[in-house]
């Protein structure tokens, strides 16, 4: 199992005039300690995670200050960019890390962000995919042909060149079977989390993403499976429930804000569904009792809390279930140097379930059945 780490934090918390610092310095441990990635988002028009409208700008930043862990996008809504931009920006920082960068693409759900393209919304899902195929023609060198301002049809070709000859490509999934099969149709690998979504039902979406894989040719192992889990570890399981409570029901309360206002502008909320007035009135009125109870889910099944002992279970399950990484979101908390200080414990179980940990475990089996016979 791989452990890369992920933000995606309230604007609202952290040191206010340096936001992002966490970013920098977790991104630079994180790179130090054999983790396999660092995620940021795109998000707009809202505190819930408004620090990063844009990941190639902070991917950008964390190529100057990282040596070795991959950057990615997760997620990058292009539906809201033109395909050509997005290769431009993400070749030049492929160039500036050494060519370390990977982009989970996603078709948005948040109607206020279409601002920039309203007419694109309905059909956001879709236009994804072929905006995909685009950025990996150009990636790979091919001239495509646009027309220009005078309506004369143009040569278009990638400026700088990438250091990677293909862009590792992520399709992100709040949970769509649809969007699993698609991915694995077009040999992608997959970003998903356990919201609306328990880990049983997300094995059977994963068995059908690698049949997907299989059917269109690639082999089924042959592409990553990422899960975003939110996490924060220390040594004391009273103490780290203490510390992420309050922050963590914070962070959801920013997150149903979001989906309020995303349902009020008459769109859908994360998932696909949708709410009418009288339930946007009712999620209102018992917003705390719901927040309780989501906290306890995640704390109890969903997330990476508690001590390292205490989430090898989780991991186990996980690698039993078809999950390659995890993606550990770690901004949740205002406490900067707490999540620092906690990022030694995570690294404590990353070690746990490395490539070379398991091969010792694995022999041990074997020696241990040695003995027996």
């Amino acid at each position: 199992m791989k452990f890369g780490i992920m933000f995606f934090s309230s604007s609202a918390s952290g040191d206010g005039h340096a936001p992002y610092r966490l970013l920098m310095d977790a991104a630079r441990f994180a790179d130090t300690h054999g983790f396999s990635s660092v995620w940021t988002p795109e998000r707009h028009f809202h505190p819930f995670g408004g620090l990063f409208p844009n990941p190639a700008v902070t991917s950008a930043a964390l190529a100057a200050t990282t040596e070795r862990i991959q950057l990615r996008a997760g997620s990058l809504i292009s539906p809201l960019h033109d395909p050509i931009r997005i290769a431009e920006e993400w070749s030049v920082v492929d160039n500036l890390s050494g060519g370390r960068v990977g982009i989970s693409f996603g078709a948005g759900w948040n109607v206020n962000d279409f601002v920039f393209f309203p007419e694109r919304y309905e059909g956001r899902r879709a236009l994804m995919f072929e905006q995909i195929a685009t950025v990996q023609r150009l990636w790979r060198g091919e001239v495509l042909t646009y027309q220009n301002g005078a309506g004369t049809d143009t040569q278009v070709s990638l400026h700088p060149q990438p250091v990677q000859d293909d862009l590792p490509i992520w399709v992100t999934s709040s949970g769509n079977l649809q969007t699993f099969t698609d991915a694995g149709a077009m040999g992608a690998n997959m970003l998903t989390h356990l919201i609306g979504q328990d880990i049983d039902t997300l094995r059977h979406k994963i068995a059908s993403y690698r049949d997907a894989l299989e059917a269109a040719g690639h082999d089924r192992h042959s592409r990553v499976v990422t899960l975003m889990l939110h996490t924060f570890l220390g040594t004391d399981p009273d103490q780290v429930l203490a510390t992420v409570r309050e922050p963590f029901r914070e962070y959801l309360r920013s997150a149903v804000k979001l989906e309020l206002s995303a349902a009020a502008g008459g769109g859908v909320i994360s998932g696909g569904m949708q709410l009418d007035a009288d339930e946007r009135a009712s999620n209102e009125a018992v917003t705390e009792q719901l927040l309780d109870l989501t906290f306890e889910r995640y704390y109890r099944t969903g997330a990476l809390m508690g001590t390292p002992a205490e989430c090898r279970p989780l991991v186990a399950r996980l690698i039993d279930s078809g999950v390659d990484e995890i993606a550990c979101l770690v901004d949740f908390l205002p406490d900067h140097d707490a999540v620092l200080a906690a990022l030694p414990h995570l690294d404590e179980l990353r070690q746990a379930f490395s490539a070379d940990a398991m091969r010792r475990q694995a022999q041990d089996a074997i020696d241990s059945f040695t003995d027996e016979l």
